[in-house]
C-alpha cells in the first residue's frame, strides 16, 4: 500500500509517498490512488524535511527508493553524491558518470526524480551556472540553494 502526506514550506505544497519500508516520492503534484495517513516513515521524513529547511540537517536518514529506468536510478544515485551546499553542472554530472554527451538525457533524468529535495536535483546547474528547469519551478530551486547556503554558516 502507498501512504502519503502533505508536506509545505513557504506556501510551497510537497506531497510526499511512501510504502512500508521507504519514502518512494516527494512530490509538486498530489498523487492519486493513495491512502491519506502519517505512517512512521512520513513522519521522521517530515521531521527531516524541517530540519532541513531551518538549516539543521544537511543529510538524511529517512530510507528511500526509487524505481526508475537503469540510467535513471544511476544519475538519481549520482544526485546524492553531491555535497550539501554545492553545485554541478549537467555536462559535470555527464563527465563524472563517464557519459560526457549525457547532459541533456541527465537533464531528463532530473527532471523526473521522484524524491526530490532529498535527491538533490536542485543542486545541478547550467554549464554558466544558471539555474534550469526545476519541476516545483525555478523559484524553488532557487529558495533551496539559498538554504543550503544560509545552512553552511
Amino acid at each position: 500500500m502507498i501512504y502519503s502526506s502533505l508536506f509545505i514550506w513557504e506556501e510551497k505544497r510537497f506531497y510526499l509517498s511512501a510504502d512500508d519500508t521507504a519514502v518512494i516520492g516527494i512530490g509538486f503534484d498530489k498523487p492519486e490512488s493513495t491512502v491519506w495517513q502519517d505512517k512512521g516513515i512520513l513522519l521522521q521524513c517530515t521531521s527531516e524535511l524541517e530540519e532541513y529547511f531551518s538549516g539543521k540537517r544537511q543529510a538524511f536518514d529517512v530510507p528511500i527508493s526509487f524505481n526508475g529506468t537503469d540510467f535513471q536510478n544511476d544519475v538519481w544515485q549520482k544526485l546524492l553524491e553531491i555535497p550539501y551546499g554545492r553545485v554541478m553542472s549537467y555536462s559535470d554530472l555527464a563527465k563524472a558518470m563517464g557519459k560526457p554527451k549525457a547532459a541533456r538525457a541527465i537533464g531528463s533524468a532530473c527532471n523526473k526524480n521522484p524524491i526530490a529535495v532529498i535527491v538533490p536535483c536542485h543542486r545541478v546547474v547550467g554549464k554558466n551556472g544558471s539555474l534550469t528547469g526545476y519541476a516545483g519551478g525555478i523559484g524553488i530551486k532557487e529558495k533551496l540553494l539559498e538554504v543550503e547556503k544560509n545552512g553552511l554558516k
